[in-house]
């Protein structure tokens, strides 16, 4: 209940929906980057371009299948090489910011320590970087798991394959998601205050991979005529969004965990008249000190309600030292 009433309480639907929208933005000049990238360094080698492209694919199981049926024969183009470059660039750039300002948002870090424009850009090209090799080994491990599932000695060896195989994504993926949401935040994170979301994170991750593939390849094989674009469109938004809440939510169970925002007042979102827990002055004294802009400016928050004091740690001197 902590959890969802902090998710309330940062408006967690609004920050999912602006990484989905950036992550929307720069899907398709990504894929059209890694096809004209693909022509030019495998131009004579169609087979091997379609298990790299099929591999790469698989990370996006609403639209993978009828993306990799669309693509024949890849060459590599200067043009669309530059367009792709420069949309995946700024879409990139989009959901890395958009990512800083939910995490900051989440972690309650005041405006004053969050980095100046350039700065935060220089972290969302860092994420870039960490997000595109988290992307190249999962890719890889996709297409090593293909080949060797091919090559299987039946059923059972191929199965203890894929569960080797997810397995090892999870793992990959929580050390991606530990250095993602400590790189996306202005304040210093300590480990072991985020371990456990990104754990979370990474399962829910390849869960929502493993379901996303077994519904359109289950549910939605005959469908494709019917819905045609615009049902794959539709479904690769929803796709997005689940797994930016899915970030959102995770890290909302890391500032819960780590700042002790529980037990929540049961009412306390919904009226005034309500008795105040220790968890909640400190969640709603982290809103307003959020928003401290000037190192010279000071916010003092007091609650007339109780007779007790705010017992909740100052983080201003945290947050100047960092």
């Amino acid at each position: 209940m902590a959890v969802l009433y902090k998710f309330g309480d940062d408006q967690g639907f609004f920050l999912a929906a602006l990484i989905t929208y950036y992550g929307f933005v720069s899907l398709f000049p990504l894929l059209l980057l890694l096809v004209s990238l693909l022509g030019y360094a495998l131009q004579d080698n169609l087979e091997l371009q379609q298990l790299v492209l099929k591999s790469a694919l698989s990370q996006f199981p609403v639209i993978g299948d009828q993306l990799g049926a669309s693509v024949q024969s890849l060459n590599g183009n200067a043009f669309a090489l530059v367009i792709g470059i420069l949309g995946s660039l700024y879409g990139g750039l989009g959901v890395a910011q958009a990512g800083q300002h939910a995490m900051n948002t989440v972690w309650a870090v005041p405006r004053v320590v969050r980095p100046d424009p350039f700065r935060s850009r220089g972290r969302s090209l860092l994420v870039l970087v960490i997000v595109g090799t988290g992307l190249l080994l999962t890719t890889a491990l996709s297409g090593l798991t293909t080949a060797t599932t091919n090559f299987g000695d039946g059923p059972a060896v191929d199965l203890l394959i894929r569960i080797g195989a997810a397995l090892f994504a999870v793992a990959l993926n929580t050390s991606l998601f530990i250095l993602v949401f400590r790189v996306l935040t202005a304040r210093k994170i300590p480990i072991r205050d985020i371990r456990l979301g990104a754990i979370l994170a990474a399962i829910a991750w390849q869960s929502l991979q493993v379901v996303g593939t077994y519904y359109v390849g289950r549910e939605l094989a005959t469908a494709t005529a019917t819905y045609g674009l615009f049902g794959i469109v539709l479904g690769l938004l929803a796709w997005i969004y689940l797994e930016a809440l899915v970030v959102v939510l995770c890290a909302e169970v890391n500032v819960v965990r780590a700042k002790k925002l529980w037990p929540r007042s049961l009412m306390t979102p919904f009226t005034d008249n309500v008795q105040l827990t220790d968890a909640d002055r400190r969640a709603y004294t982290s809103y307003a000190r959020s928003e401290q802009h000037k190192g010279f400016q000071r916010v003092e928050v007091n609650f007339d309600q109780n007779d007790g004091s705010d017992r909740t740690q100052p983080e201003e001197e945290q947050d100047r030292a960092h």
